[in-house]
């Protein structure tokens, strides 16, 4: 943990900022975990077993800030994320004053646990919000990012149980050889865990792309710009305009395409584009530009003189930047595979 956090803060690139978060949220685990080797540890180093103690409350929120910071490529750290240091600070104040007492402990591991499911619901919010997102805004959503910080706060959460199984036994077995255990396979379960995000970023460096901090869901925006939207939008006019420029300009080819180009290219604002697209149409970006896309696919798979063509060529042409969303995008439009429709096509 030690090694991989001084790479981390050393190496250069646009991923810093998620770099170094992870980084803190190593050395932070890291020290929480040299409680597993001291001995006497409460008599002799008091101001450590106090320090470490308190520090457990800054690991949720560390990861919490780790998951923001991966999912928006423009998040930054403000003065306001101080505040998810403060029970840091309170529980170190109060195991000062009451000199490490077992009240005092007691207190600090139920208010730990409360604050870690606590922020395990906060992430899995910030993720929904953030694959909700990328569906409204992008024509090629990834979901690389939303998958694997999904699966890593699912391993957390199945780690965890090894800490509540020791604290029930401490409290309610208190047997030594059967904490020692416990011990040894919260420290395997840290360890793999630690692993398995250290291979993703070695093995995955494009995870950590993101969308913008700015967007917000389309819901949290309609009731703000409804009137706007009734009277200026959401005509039939508007939407003939949109189905004309998108048949003959073909925008949809840019496998880049995102709400805020189209906008751009279209001459609308963005929020009045978005509305237009996800509440009047009932589609997510992603699923209105892709339907476009397909269509592109079906012509080309359909003509005889396309038949040197290979599959993954059609799929670049009409926009799409990888086989396995092409494939998902045309079975769920066509209930065929692109070979598939294209021998029924040509042999019709």
């Amino acid at each position: 943990m030690l090694l991989f956090s001084a790479f981390l803060f050393s190496v250069k690139g646009n991923k810093r900022l998620p770099n170094q978060i992870f980084a803190t949220f190593l050395l932070i685990t890291a020290f929480d975990l040299t409680g597993l080797f001291l001995i006497d540890g409460s008599a002799k180093y008091l101001n450590f077993q106090i320090l470490k103690s308190a520090s457990s409350l800054l690991q949720m929120p560390a990861f919490y800030l780790y998951v923001l910071s991966v999912c928006y490529s423009d998040f930054t750290l403000k003065p306001k994320h101080l505040l998810h240091t403060g029970l840091f600070f309170l529980f170190l104040l109060i195991l000062k004053i009451n000199s490490y007492s077992n009240q005092s402990l007691l207190i600090l591991r139920i208010v730990g646990e409360v604050q870690y499911f606590a922020y395990i619901v906060a992430i899995f919010f910030a993720l929904k919000k953030y694959k909700t997102i990328y569906l409204e805004n992008y024509s090629n959503p990834d979901y690389t990012n939303y998958k694997w910080l999904f699966q890593a706060t699912v391993i957390f959460c199945i780690a965890h149980v090894f800490v509540l199984v020791k604290l029930g036994a401490h409290y309610f077995h208190n047997d030594q050889h059967l904490l020692q255990y416990i011990y040894i396979l919260i420290s395997i379960s840290a360890l793999s865990v630690i692993c398995w995000f250290v291979l993703k970023a070695l093995y995955s460096p494009y995870l950590f792309t993101g969308v913008r901090a700015a967007l917000k869901p389309i819901k949290s925006t309609t009731d703000k710009y409804k009137t706007t939207a009734e009277k200026d939008i959401a005509s039939n006019e508007a939407i003939k305009r949109l189905t004309f420029y998108m048949e003959n300009e073909k925008p949809y080819l840019d496998f880049e395409l995102t709400l805020q180009k189209l906008a751009s290219q279209f001459g609308m604002q963005e929020k009045e584009l978005s509305i237009l697209i996800n509440q009047y149409l009932g589609k997510h970006f992603f699923d209105f530009i892709n339907e476009y896309r397909i269509e592109e696919a079906k012509r080309i798979l359909g003509n005889p003189h396309n038949e040197a063509l290979t599959i993954l060529e059609i799929l670049y042409q009409v926009g799409f930047n990888s086989k396995s969303s092409f494939y998902t995008a045309f079975k769920k439009e066509t209930n065929q595979t692109p070979t598939s429709y294209r021998k029924s096509a040509l042999s019709g």
